[in-house]
């Protein structure tokens, strides 16, 4: 797969944050295949150009972000099975924009099935990156933000009695890896801090997800929390973009 097959739907209601990212991310070798100004728009956008990415503004008139993600989300191409080297079918990733870093409407969002979220402050060189990461299948949990979403809008205290019953599908290591996951480190940081190799690290996520029926890293997070498996005060410090 090359950069330049990276299909990107611009979503937002000002024209100038629009022309800068269709500028910044075709320099970033991605191409901006249509923008839309409200949610109304993207839903049909997305029907009509098929997009891998949709880079999502939140707040808009008419339909929100949020609304509209649900109904992007909610609708799977049916073609995408037959169209090679693509992620697994067949709906795009959603990455959230926002200017408020604990926009309640955010983690809404998360939970509706974005894939992640950026402030439209973030640097040319993360809004690229970001549409790199969700293009290949990964969750963009990378900003210390992420976490702290997490942290406000989830249940919290949740005991032991109240974990998913899904989770007891989970073996110990997978478990483990599971909560170090939530807390924020990466592929590479867990592999360090278990003493194993990170293919096997990779290959643990990709059980949890499965054993769990969840599409990426940013459900299991979700997941993770909204258990009780992890507290919001366990979470700890990574660095901006983790290793996927």
């Amino acid at each position: 797969m090359t950069e330049q097959q990276t299909r990107v739907l611009v979503v937002d209601d000002q024209t100038l944050v629009r022309t800068g990212f269709r500028m910044i991310l075709g320099a970033g070798g991605i191409d901006v295949v249509a923008e839309a100004t409200n949610g109304t728009e993207a839903v049909e956008a997305v029907r009509r150009t098929r997009p891998d990415v949709v880079l999502m503004d939140i707040r808009m008139p008419e339909t929100d972000g949020l609304e509209a993600t649900r109904r992007i989300l909610a609708a799977p191409r049916a073609d995408d099975a037959d169209r090679a080297g693509e992620p697994p079918p067949g709906r795009p990733r959603v990455i959230i924009l926002t200017t408020f870093d604990l926009d309640r409407y955010v983690y809404a969002a998360l939970s509706a099935g974005a894939s992640g979220f950026l402030l439209k402050d973030v640097t040319p060189e993360q809004l690229v990156s970001a549409v790199r990461t969700v293009r290949t299948g990964d969750a963009l949990l990378a900003p210390a933000i992420t976490r702290r979403l997490v942290q406000r809008f989830t249940r919290q205290g949740a005991d032991a009695a109240a974990l998913h019953r899904d989770l007891a599908a989970l073996t110990p290591r997978e478990l483990e890896v599971l909560g170090l996951l939530a807390r924020g480190l990466s592929n590479a940081e867990l592999a360090a801090r278990l003493h194993l190799a990170e293919a096997t690290v990779k290959t643990h996520v990709a059980r949890i997800l499965a054993k769990l029926g969840l599409r990426d890293r940013v459900q299991a997070v979700i997941v993770a929390y909204e258990t009780g498996l992890v507290s919001a005060g366990e979470r700890e410090a990574t660095e901006p973009f983790p290793d996927t």
